[in-house]
């Protein structure tokens, strides 16, 4: 009984570490879009979506452990989480890969997202400042990878932590 109430607790750790590991990773990205500027290409955009319905699984695996519920609820949230987490590794794979022209991006990188002003005397002077974003060319690198790049090495880091989290028990 003992050891079951320490993978119990291992899981719970594990759920509240992935659930932190994947609102901090999405986060950095909403705050390079907002607060830095960077606007998402089509791509970028597509990459959050396995976070958006990773998160409120991660909520609910850490319910579940928290309110006691039977082991395999928590750990099939977490084998879900786990799940969007390596298609998210999957899309920067893809993505990184039309970065660095390994293969073709999409035949259209169009987005919806904020960066070019609705008015019209700041229309000219956006066009002159901002430009659309590719996604076939990567906006910024830091030690040699894009967001794409760092977004598949976090994917597969979180995958882990959240498969772990599901063998326990």
């Amino acid at each position: 009984m003992i050891e079951a109430s320490v993978a119990q607790r291992q899981q719970f750790i594990l759920a509240v570490l992935v659930t932190l590991g994947m609102t901090a990773t999405v986060g950095g990205a909403l705050g390079f879009e907002h607060i830095g500027g960077y606007i998402p290409c089509a791509l970028c955009l597509l990459q959050r979506d396995p976070y958006y319905y990773g998160i409120p699984l991660g909520i609910l695996a850490i319910l579940t452990s928290v309110l006691k519920l039977p082991v395999w609820t928590t750990r099939t949230l977490l084998v879900l989480v786990g799940i969007s987490m390596l298609v998210g590794a999957g899309i920067g794979v893809y993505h990184a890969g039309a970065e660095w022209h390994f293969w073709d991006g999409p035949s259209t990188c169009a987005t919806t997202a904020q960066g070019i002003s609705s008015d019209v005397g700041d229309l000219l002077g956006d066009l002159d400042a901002k430009h659309a974003p590719s996604c076939t060319e990567a906006a910024l690198r830091v030690f040699g990878l894009s967001f794409a790049g760092w977004n598949v090495i976090a994917s597969l880091v979180l995958a882990a932590i959240a498969l772990r989290g599901a063998a326990k028990a």
